[in-house]
């Protein structure tokens, strides 16, 4: 007897699995790179035994240090925001200081004030 649904469920399935082991196998190098813990040579070794082996490497990799790669990834997501995201909180808070002086709701000494400190980046 055929079972086309069987087959084609199947097919899904291994389609699936295969997309989620791309996405763990860019996910372990990606943390091989971001890791400050381990040297170069440390890099090189795990980066190597991940690509000549695979399914071992990985496997090895999360075994060993896979326990602090969320660790990792909120530290880099961390320092991303503190980077990037500064620029656009102290352009949005300059942003509604301008519009509460333009509506009268705050004195000119005040924005001024608040002005100095989004600048400084002290809170406001």
């Amino acid at each position: 007897m055929s079972y086309p649904l069987l087959d084609v469920f199947l097919t899904m399935m291994f389609f699936f699995l295969w997309v989620l082991w791309i996405y763990l196998l860019v996910r372990v190098i990606a943390d091989i790179f971001r890791s400050r813990d381990i040297g170069g040579w440390g890099k090189a070794g795990w980066l190597a035994f991940v690509i000549f082996l695979p399914f071992l490497g990985v496997f090895g990799y999360l075994i060993a240090r896979g326990g602090e790669m969320a660790d990792r990834e909120n530290a880099h997501a961390h320092d991303y925001d503190r980077t990037h995201g500064q620029v656009d909180s102290r352009a949005d808070a300059l942003a509604k200081l301008d519009d509460l002086h333009d509506h009268g709701a705050i004195s000119d000494a005040d924005y001024q004030r608040s002005k100095d400190k989004v600048l400084s980046g002290t809170s406001a």
